[in-house]
């Protein structure tokens, strides 16, 4: 059996049975699976596979449904991990402003809040060096609580799976 997933709240889920197992590992990799290919990959009627995703949904084992989206066809073909480390003074009001301001930028795929050398880590894909550079003065260097960044190009990643949020 797989560990129990964390519920919203933090408390522990239950385990997951081999089936609940099975349904989370085959939307993982296609969300866009019907029912009825669902319960034919399970080997249960359709009735018993809408109940268990509908059962891991509620527990909030299963958060949402997602498209892969490549950056590339849409002309941001140059992706980074930026690190980011905040000044020392104001630090929660900082963290909490600065998550807020750079969440809600185009350019961000994603954003990891860190424990470690860097407090952030955002992924971000744009077109070019150029737009790269401009992201990082305009975006990150001009906030007065960002102490320093590190820019690392992404040259190629493989993705297992989507995470959910921690919010």
């Amino acid at each position: 059996m797989l560990s129990g997933a964390a519920a919203p709240n933090g408390i522990q889920g239950a385990p997951l049975d081999a089936i609940d197992a099975q349904v989370v590992k085959l939307l993982a990799a296609d969300g866009r699976m019907t029912n009825a290919e669902l319960a034919g990959r399970l080997g249960v009627a359709p009735s018993t596979a809408h109940a268990r995703l509908r059962a891991l949904i509620d527990r909030g084992v299963i958060t949402g449904f997602h498209a892969s989206v490549d950056e590339r066809m849409l002309g941001a073909g140059l992706q980074a991990i930026i690190g980011v480390v905040l000044r020392p003074s104001g630090r929660r009001e900082s963290i909490v402003e600065f998550a807020e301001r750079v969440r809600v930028l185009p350019q961000v795929i994603q954003v990891f809040f860190l424990g470690g050398d860097d407090d952030f880590l955002l992924h971000i894909a744009v077109a070019d060096s150029s737009q790269m550079r401009e992201f990082v003065l305009e975006h990150l260097s001009a906030q007065s609580s960002v102490a320093s960044t590190r820019t690392s190009i992404v040259f190629d990643y493989h993705r297992n799976s989507v995470a959910a949020s921690f919010e």
